[in-house]
């Protein structure tokens, strides 16, 4: 049997899991909730790139990205911080869509699936 390695589990959920070589992280959301889309947004990615580091990987190796953002009208802003983000010629399968947020002053959350 694979084993599973669960990283801060909690009675709902995981910061991230990995199985197989997969490293699934939880919906990140920014530290600071009092911040703009852009900040928020340069918070989540820092975090992910810390939990991927985590797991002995980066963010060259993500599959797939699912954002949330309370507002579509700040995917623009989102894009640009997220662009900048990626490596070059290395974006994910990706949905990003306007959703109501655990607390209204979330702008952003975002989820990956990466590999090693």
């Amino acid at each position: 049997m694979s084993r599973i390695i669960r990283t801060e589990p909690n009675a709902i959920l995981s910061k991230s899991v990995e199985y197989h070589g997969f490293i699934f992280t939880q919906g990140v959301v920014a530290s600071d909730l009092s911040q703009g889309i852009e900040e928020q947004t340069r918070s989540v990615l820092a975090q992910l790139d810390d939990i991927l580091e985590g797991h002995g990987t980066d963010k060259t190796r993500i599959l797939q990205a699912q954002i949330w953002v309370k507002d579509i009208a700040d995917r623009a802003a989102l894009n640009t911080i997220w662009s900048a983000w990626l490596p070059e010629n290395m974006a994910p399968a990706r949905a990003c869509v306007q959703a109501v947020l655990a607390d209204p002053r979330i702008l952003v959350e975002i989820m990956l699936i990466t590999t090693k």
